[in-house]
């Protein structure tokens, strides 16, 4: 009884206040609904975050075996099922919102878009958003990956990827496994490099993002392109 009232209480705050009032872990826990014998659902939701470092490890659970996940204490099939079938729909939503009459046009939606993609990943992954001559999305490509120290990028692929895209434009992005999105001296220079070596097949960077665990940082935004 005590539980559905916070339960409850929790779902008013939502419907009052909005999504952004509540804890990750209230969230969570309003997702999940019910907790287990021993738990309550706000202590399982908090437990999980602990453990699992967060949403970005949860998010990791998910893409582990489904065996794994079922060892979970909380986490049944019904639960794991609409946990994944509502990150799924989240994904598709911001794939479908990142455009608008087919163009790019909202910055922060991309950003968005990116890192949903990027941010739950352990090593550093370097993906790219290649664009017509309209800004509007060919395809979304992961293209290095990394230790937890970085990611190796080659130009040379880059530019031979953006040829067999046929890409007028692209924007970059990458993450920082250690949460803090600031771009490093590395990611300055290996991004003033390719601006150099994608103007030779007359294609135009307009954007590289750096996803942090709460944070995104435009290369753009800041005066670094």
């Amino acid at each position: 009884m005590f539980t559905s009232q916070i339960a409850s209480c929790r779902e008013i705050s939502l419907m009052q206040c909005g999504e952004s009032s509540l804890t990750d872990a209230e969230l969570l826990a309003v997702f999940l609904g019910t907790g287990t014998r021993v738990q309550s659902v706000i202590d399982l939701a908090q437990q999980l975050l602990v453990e699992f470092r967060g949403l970005r490890g949860l998010r990791r659970l998910l893409e582990a075996e489904i065996s794994q996940v079922m060892a979970v204490p909380g986490i049944g099939p019904a639960k794991y099922a609409a946990l994944r079938a509502t990150l799924e729909l989240t994904q598709r939503y911001l794939e479908s919102a990142v455009m608008k009459d087919g163009a790019i046009t909202d910055p922060s939606t991309t950003r968005r878009y990116v890192s949903g993609r990027l941010r739950h990943y352990e090593r550093e992954v370097f993906a790219c958003l290649y664009l017509d001559n309209q800004h509007r999305l060919i395809m979304f490509e992961e293209l290095f990956f990394g230790t937890i120290d970085g990611a190796s990028v080659h130009p040379r692929e880059v530019v031979k990827r953006s040829l067999r895209h046929n890409a007028a434009a692209v924007i970059f992005a990458h993450n920082h496994p250690s949460g803090v999105a600031e771009p490093s001296q590395a990611d300055q220079r290996i991004t003033r490099k390719l601006i150099s070596v994608l103007s030779l097949i007359d294609v135009r960077l307009l954007d590289h993002i750096v996803v942090g665990d709460r944070e995104v940082v435009s290369f753009a935004e800041r005066g670094l392109l």
